[in-house]
């Protein structure tokens, strides 16, 4: 298991529907994220800055890999293409925060 963390924002006044789409959530995005080896996630806002975390079977690359290749997953990204400011870097890499310390 590999733990991840990631950043992002939305755009200012769209607090109020990213809440709304994620207490909606469709049941095959749900379920598509636990058949990727996604566990324990949980997103977080602070105006608006978004921070996920989530734990990873068997790590990162191999769940992003898995949720990447789903219709689902490219559906629910285009549905919020108007909400999130952008998921990646310039690369198209996930912005992920160092995990500096952890305790169980």
């Amino acid at each position: 298991m590999e733990r991840l963390c990631f950043t992002f924002d939305i755009y200012p006044g769209q607090e109020d529907e990213y809440k709304r789409r994620h207490d909606e959530i469709w049941p095959e995005m749900s379920a598509a994220v636990r058949e990727s080896g996604m566990r324990n996630y949980s997103l977080f806002r602070r105006g608006q800055q978004i921070v996920g975390y989530c734990e990873c079977e068997p790590d990162v690359a191999t769940a992003l890999e898995r949720i990447g290749a789903t219709d689902v997953n490219r559906r629910w990204a285009a549905w919020f293409e108007e909400v999130i400011v952008a998921l990646t870097d310039e690369a198209g890499n996930l912005m992920r925060l160092e995990e500096v310390w952890h305790q169980d």
